[in-house]
Parts: C-alpha cells; structure tokens; sequence
C-alpha cells in the first residue's frame, strides 16, 4: 500500500495494513505555540490551538512521558483540513497548574478525564472529535465510555485502555510483567526519588524502549521534556501509576465514576484504533478489545518501524485516522 502522506484526505478501509515511512521529514525541532491559557475546573490549562475558530472540534491528548508535540506535525495536518484543534498540556505537564496549592494532586485517570471535559465547557465546546495516545488514549477511551455525548468519534492508539485498581491487582505471566518495570519502581520512596532526580533520563529511556526504532534526536526529545519540569509533575505520575496498582487513594468524588469504569464498559462512538509494528511498550492485541466497541469500528495496522508515540513517528497515519473517523456514520 502507499504512504499515508498520499491519501490524506482518502477513506480508510477495515482492518487496513498501513506502511508508513518513519524517516520522512517531519517538524522535528518547530515548538508548538503561542501557549493559550484558561481556568477549567481545578486547574489553569495551557493548550495550543490551531485551524479556523468555527472548525469542527479536534481535541488531542498526549501521554506520559511526552506532552503536546506528540501532535506537532498532526495538528497543522487537521487544521490545513478545516478543523479546530485543541491540544491541552495533561495536569502535572507543561502550561497546565492547579488553582490551588491545596488541591491534591491526583493522577487517576477519572480525574484526568474530568479535566478535559472542564476544559470543552470553558472553551464552549459541547462535542469534539477525540483523540489520544498513552495517558491521552486512556483518556478519550474514559470520555467516550461516560460521556458519549460529548464525544463525535474517537482515535485511540492501542485500543481499549480502561481499566481499575481491580484489574491492577491481578498479576500477570513474568515477561508482562517485566515490561511494567517502571511501574512498580514509581510505585517506591526510592522510585519517586529516582523519578525526581533522574527525569529527563528516566523519560528518556521511556521513549527508546516504547519506540526502539523512532529516531529521534536530542532537540526532539529537550523540546518535549521540558514539559515535565511542571513543579507537578512528578507527584501526578507517580500518583497515577500507584493508583492503578491500589497502591494509593483517589478521591471520593470519583468514585461513582470509577465504580461505572470498573464494569469495563462498551464504546459506543464510531472509533478507529491504531497500532504500530514496533511498539515496546505494554499494550493488547487488537484481538482483545474488539468487542468492546459497539458502534461503528475499525482497527489499523501501522508498519514500518512505528513504535509507541505513534502520532508523532506517523503523523500522516494519525491525521488520516481523524480524517477518517470523523466521516464515519453511526450505526
């Protein structure tokens, strides 16, 4: 099959094989900006935003441990296309700080997801196109599944990623395991320490392992670690990581919502989801999550050395897939 970059714009068809060429030039050293701020529930999100203010509604959501230029070459993409894009820093990243210093800082995923829909009702956006990778993906997969009103169709690397402090508890074969290494190392006094002093490093090898053939560079990489230097950041992930493992407490006024994601619930939107063949990081077969999308689906294989960040190594493939998605009819 051709490049992506030649059928921009093009449907997509069922379980499709994509080849994408992980070398071709990309905005590797651009910064995404000016940086727009706003209060949106608990928090002041730093978010960059471009295409025409009447496009339809685009919101992408980066993962840990990146930040909002995992979409630098997706959003001008979509906003050539006619959309509004929105990329918000997550909590604990970049731009993004609480309102106030006795907030806790929380990194469960229930919270995450509120954020973003705090920040669709200050921005007046009642219904966006979602899409996510990592954290991000974790969290349109949440919106979707609780509030599918607010959610058009959605984009999710790596399928179906909800889960609950049940799940986490249950172990899993050795070689599963071993890839959730960092999990269990934040899940330590010596962990968070180590976190804390060696971050940059630490993000760094994240990104090597995740995405052994990405060739990134060190401008690349600086570009997008300084958005960890958040004075948050390091209380939001290791929250969030010792959270998944019960490890530590949410709060309260999510555990209605958490209860409902618990039930593993169906996604109703029309969805596609996207994998690449080079992938070091955790993630489940397409095989496994399939059924859980009860409305218009359909699954995407990127090949040519695509590994975890993957709308950043195949920006073209991930634009495509908005494109796509969002041209879907509901069933």
């Amino acid at each position: 099959m051709t490049a992506v970059a030649a059928r921009l714009g093009m449907p997509g068809s069922a379980d499709a094989q994509f080849s994408v060429n992980a070398d071709a030039k990309r905005s590797v050293h651009t910064p995404m900006g000016p940086i727009k701020q706003i209060e949106a529930g608990v928090l002041s999100v730093g978010y960059f935003e471009a295409g025409p203010a009447g496009g339809r509604p685009v919101i992408l959501l980066h993962g840990w441990p990146y930040d909002i230029h995992t979409y630098v070459d997706v959003a001008p993409l979509l906003a050539a296309a006619g959309y509004r894009v929105i990329v918000p820093y997550l909590r604990g990243y970049g731009a993004t700080r609480f309102l106030s210093r006795d907030t806790f800082r929380n990194g469960q995923p229930a919270a995450v997801a509120t954020d973003i829909i705090a920040l669709m009702d200050a921005l007046k956006i009642e219904r966006a196109t979602l899409g996510g990778c990592d954290w991000g993906a974790r969290t349109v997969c949440i919106m979707a599944a609780l509030w599918p009103e607010r959610c058009k169709a959605m984009v999710s690397v790596s399928g179906y990623l909800i889960g609950s402090q049940e799940a986490g508890k249950v172990p899993l074969p050795p070689q599963a395991e071993l890839q959730w290494w960092y999990q269990y190392y934040l899940a330590t006094e010596r962990g968070r320490l180590g976190y804390q002093k060696n971050l940059h490093a630490f993000a760094k090898l994240i990104w090597q392992t995740a995405s052994p053939k990405w060739k990134f560079d060190d401008a690349t990489f600086e570009r997008s670690a300084a958005a960890l230097d958040n004075p948050d950041h390091v209380a939001i992930a290791v929250h969030n990581y010792r959270w998944r493992l019960a490890l530590a407490e949410g709060e309260p006024k999510f555990d209605p919502l958490e209860k409902r994601l618990a039930e593993l619930p169906a996604i109703s939107v029309p969805t596609i989801t996207l994998e690449g063949d080079a992938n070091g990081a955790p993630h489940p077969d397409p095989s496994v999550y399939a059924k859980k999308f009860s409305g218009r689906y359909e699954h995407r294989n990127l090949t040519g050395g695509i590994g975890h960040n993957l709308p950043q190594e195949a920006p073209d493939a991930f634009a495509q897939a908005i494109i796509d998605v969002d041209r879907f009819e509901p069933l």
